[in-house]
C-alpha cells in the first residue's frame, strides 16, 4: 500500500464530510462533531443508519458475485470512505487471495487511517489513491500502477453517484470509467432514489443542503441511463434490500438502488 499522512493534517473539521457522516452512521469513531451533528439531523428525518448498514451489506454481496460469477480479480472501489470491516478487499481476498484492489477517496481522514487499516494477502495487493472522483482520468492513471486495464475490473461506486449531480458531470465520471475498461469488467453502484420515501428523502437532501453538501435522488430510469450498454445482472435494478438479501434483510425497501452490470 502507498500512501502516508499524519492524522489531522489537511482536515476541514469546519464541515460536514460524507466519508465521516457515513462512518457516524455506521456508529464508527472517525468523524467529528460537526458530522454528528449532521447526522443527528438526517436521521431524525428518517432511518439513515439502516440506509447505511444496507448499502454496506449490498457492497458485501456485490463483491462476492463479481468474484463468483464474472470471474473479477480486480477492484477499483471510489469513494471508498473510512476503512470499516469488513472492507472490500478483505471479502475479495477472501475468496481469491491474489486479487488486487485501489481505494480512492479525498477526505484526508480516510487517507489518515488507509495505511493502518487497509492490509491484504501477501498474493494480492491493496492500495489507497487520494483523488476526487470528479478526475476521473487522473484516477484510472494512478490506478494503472496497480490494476491491469486490459483485464476486466470491477469498478465500484457504492454510494457515491448522489454527492455527484448530473450538471456536475456524473455520467461523464461514469462513462470515462467503464470506457477504460475491459470486457467482462463489472460496474457495482448504489444511489439515492426519493422513489420509495420521497418526504424524508426530501428532508434529508435539505439537511445534507444546509451544511454544504451537494445530495441528489434519482428515480430508477435516472439510476438506469448509468448502465447503459452494459449487461445489468439479476434481479436488476431494485432497492438494495432485495438484491440478493440473505437473511440480515427484512425485505423493506431502503431508499438506494443497486445493480451490478457486466460489459461483454
Amino acid at each position: 500500500m502507498t500512501g502516508t499522512d499524519s492524522a489531522g493534517r489537511g482536515i476541514d473539521t469546519s464541515r460536514p464530510h460524507p466519508a465521516r457522516v457515513y462512518d457516524w452512521f455506521l456508529g464508527g469513531k472517525d468523524n467529528y462533531p460537526v458530522d454528528e451533528e449532521l447526522g443527528l439531523r438526517i436521521t431524525a428525518q428518517g432511518d439513515a443508519p439502516r440506509q447505511a448498514r444496507a448499502n454496506r451489506r449490498f457492497m458485501e454481496r456485490a463483491t462476492r458475485v463479481v468474484v463468483r460469477e464474472a470471474g473479477v480479480r480486480q477492484f477499483l472501489d471510489i469513494g471508498s470512505g473510512i476503512p470499516t470491516e469488513p472492507n472490500l478487499h478483505q471479502i475479495a481476498q477472501s475468496a481469491v487471495p491474489d486479487a488486487r484492489v485501489v481505494y480512492v477517496d479525498n477526505d484526508p481522514i480516510v487517507l489518515a487511517h488507509s495505511a493502518a487499516l487497509l492490509h491484504g494477502t501477501p498474493e494480492g495487493a491493496t492500495h489507497y489513491l487520494q483523488a476526487d472522483a470528479r478526475e476521473p482520468r487522473r484516477i484510472l492513471k494512478g490506478a494503472s500502477a496497480v490494476l491491469d486495464f486490459e483485464q476486466p475490473v470491477a469498478l465500484s461506486l457504492v454510494a457515491l453517484l448522489h454527492f455527484v449531480s448530473d450538471e456536475d458531470g456524473a455520467h461523464e465520471l461514469v462513462d470515462t470509467l467503464v470506457d477504460a475498461l475491459a470486457p467482462g469488467s463489472c460496474l457495482v453502484l448504489s444511489a439515492m432514489t426519493a422513489d420509495f420515501d420521497p418526504e424524508r428523502v426530501k428532508a434529508g437532501i435539505a439537511a445534507y443542503t444546509a451544511s454544504g453538501v451537494t445530495l441528489v435522488a434519482r428515480t430508477h430510469d435516472e439510476v438506469g441511463r448509468f448502465f447503459k450498454g452494459l449487461e445489468v445482472l439479476e434481479p436488476g435494478i431494485v432497492s438494495l434490500s432485495r438484491w440478493r438479501p440473505d437473511e440480515r434483510e427484512d425485505g423493506d425497501p431502503v431508499s438506494l438502488y443497486g445493480a451490478v452490470g457486466v460489459k461483454r
